[in-house]
């Protein structure tokens, strides 16, 4: 079955087992990726702006994230720390992060929340 509204989690049958299991959404994963926090700015990287895009295909995962400068040495840690986040979401089969410095992060991307925790107007 498919869902019939933009960002509504659709059903799928699980062939191995016969239940009908969540699919997973993008929005289901920039959700769950909240839980990312940026060490240095306290912020999860999706109010941060830095997740570019995510793209699902039957629980496999594609990130398009960036980091807030290109030198900061945290590249790892975030990948790492997104991965384990997706895990547990149901009908998760595996991510791939890529790192990308184009376009290049601009505070402006920040979402109101970020800006206004970080006194940024």
């Amino acid at each position: 079955m498919e869902g019939d509204v933009a960002g509504t989690p659709t059903e799928a049958l699980d062939v191995g087992s016969g239940e009908i299991a969540e699919e997973l959404t993008s929005d289901a994963v920039l959700e769950a990726l909240k839980a990312v926090v940026d060490p240095e700015l306290g912020i999860n990287i999706v109010d941060l702006g830095l997740v570019y895009e995510v793209e699902v295909d039957r629980g496999h995962v594609d990130v398009t994230y960036s980091l807030t400068t290109m030198g900061c040495p945290i590249g790892p840690l975030i990948e790492a720390q997104m991965k384990a986040v997706l895990s547990g979401l149901p009908g998760f089969k595996d991510a791939e992060a890529e790192m990308v410095f184009r376009p290049p992060w601009t505070p402006e991307m920040m979402s109101d929340e970020a800006k206004a925790a970080l006194g940024y107007f």
